[in-house]
């Protein structure tokens, strides 16, 4: 290891120190932080649940869990895919602060197969840990499957799980840091990421914990347990998926109760990004992939009983930045004046009735912006296509499958499975939208509200302005 590397990691150490031994007035305002419970589906879009709407199938337990706490409906992911996403949860910024815009990959370009959230960037887990929480990640990971950015070395205790999406080659599963098994049975990883969970809960529930479980499903290939697969009902195959999810959610939630925890556990579910093929948008336009609304609003609700009222339903709009603030106040940790974070503290909002802190919202592809997010107003800087380039037609995986999965064929996109709406207006460059009445962005309005327009193009500028050492 170079010097340079040595002095950076060291800097990184002092770092968390520091932060974590403050004594200031934010953490002495936290008498008794919660345990925390962040559990992510992995392409499960904003119409996949019933309390969402969804009308194929239920989600009874996801629903409880909602209707005990506080349901967003106009909650967003930065990007409309895994890695970016997943690495603003875990640090609260944008993804040209936090420097990981790709999604890693074993099985593509070197440049991929080596990437990962760099180093010098702090995780929620690393100030975690260092308050004292015992913390594990259990499920997909994906934000560098190099030994250098691996769960162990971030802040976790311990990990188990596919640490990329589970239809990168190879597919292995990995104890800690070691490969435990391969191929993989990806039937069974519903099942097994439950029950790891439930046995981390169990094994600490007399101290504080951090329990981040990122499940693999419903990314294709799709693969539910023996005990929710219905083979005789084969275009349900996604809802057996979600059914057991649900399921999932709901067998924790019961420990959290059996142990008596429910006042003390701080429970979040959410989506990384809008749905692929075969889930469901709910009405929005768009997909995972695409910046329109259902490629970036997601599913997401928060309980903490005692804390936060239940039965809300929130409009203000919020995202996947704001989590990594929001569990440090309540965890007591204060780092305003030490790291540069993009999101705001969700506390007021979903105690007080408070206002979104945001001026805008943005939402982004690579190293591009497209997007930007003020009260009811979307507009959108550059266009994206409607569809996945290479989706013209029904396409099947060339690669075959690697794992034990019962999907056949192995992955497969059709046009009928579309998520989201495929009409309206454009796309072209500078569309704007009120979605406040237009949610599926059907109609560009841009031409009767140019002074709206002028007002978020300047956002965007000047969003663009701040990162543009970062890109």
């Amino acid at each position: 290891m170079n010097i340079y590397k040595i002095l950076k990691i060291s800097i990184l150490n002092i770092l968390i120190y520091s932060f974590t031994t403050l004594n200031c007035a934010l953490g002495k305002g936290v008498n008794d932080p919660p345990n925390i419970v962040l559990i992510l589906a992995d392409d499960m879009g904003y119409g996949d649940l019933s309390c969402y709407h969804q009308e194929k199938w239920n989600t009874p337990r996801i629903d409880e869990l909602a209707s005990e706490g506080a349901r967003f409906i106009n909650f967003y992911v930065p990007t409309p895919y895994c890695a970016p996403s997943r690495a603003t949860l875990l640090t609260g910024k944008y993804p040209f602060n936090h420097g990981l815009m790709d999604n890693p990959a074993p099985d593509a370009t070197r440049h991929l197969d080596t990437a990962g959230l760099p180093l010098n960037e702090i995780l929620i887990s690393q100030l975690l840990k260092k308050e004292g929480y015992a913390t594990t990640c259990i499920g997909k990971w994906h934000l560098g499957h190099q030994p250098q950015f691996l769960p162990t070395k971030r802040g976790f205790d311990s990990y188990y799980g596919i640490p990329y999406s589970n239809d990168m080659r190879p597919v292995h599963m990995l104890e800690n840091e070691e490969v435990v098994e391969y191929p993989v049975v990806q039937s069974t990883l519903t099942k097994r990421y439950t029950e790891r969970a439930l046995k981390f809960i169990e094994k600490h529930k007399d101290q504080r914990f951090f329990l981040y479980l990122p499940h693999a499903m419903p990314h294709k290939p799709l693969a539910p347990s023996t005990d929710f697969y219905t083979p005789d009902t084969k275009e349900d195959l996604y809802a057996d998926v979600i059914r057991e999810l649900d399921t999932s959610v709901g067998s924790i939630l019961d420990k959290i109760k059996e142990l008596d925890l429910e006042k003390n556990t701080l429970v979040i579910f959410m989506s990384d990004n809008g749905p692929w093929f075969g889930g469901s948008a709910g009405g929005l336009r768009g997909m995972k992939a695409l910046t329109w609304e259902g490629g970036l609003r997601v599913p997401f609700m928060v309980r903490w009983s005692g804390k936060i009222k239940s039965a809300q339903v929130i409009n203000e709009p919020m995202g996947s930045i704001d989590i990594f603030p929001t569990l440090l106040k309540v965890a007591g940790i204060n780092v305003s004046d030490q790291i540069r974070l993009d999101g705001k503290d969700m506390m007021p909002v979903l105690t007080e009735s408070a206002k979104t802190p945001h001026e805008a919202l943005y939402g982004m592809f690579g190293k591009e912006v497209y997007v930007v997010r003020s009260g009811p107003w979307k507009l959108h800087m550059k266009a994206r296509t409607d569809t996945p380039d290479y989706m013209e037609e029904d396409w099947v995986d060339p690669r075959g499958p690697d794992g034990v999965t019962i999907l056949g064929p192995y992955e497969q996109s059709r046009p009928a499975d579309y998520p989201g709406l495929l009409s309206g207006d454009g796309p072209h460059d500078n569309m704007l939208f009120n979605l406040e009445t237009d949610p599926g962005e059907q109609h560009n309005v841009a031409g009767e509200n140019p002074g709206i327009v002028k007002k978020l193009t300047k956002m965007y500028q000047t969003f663009k302005k701040t990162y543009a050492s970062n890109e």
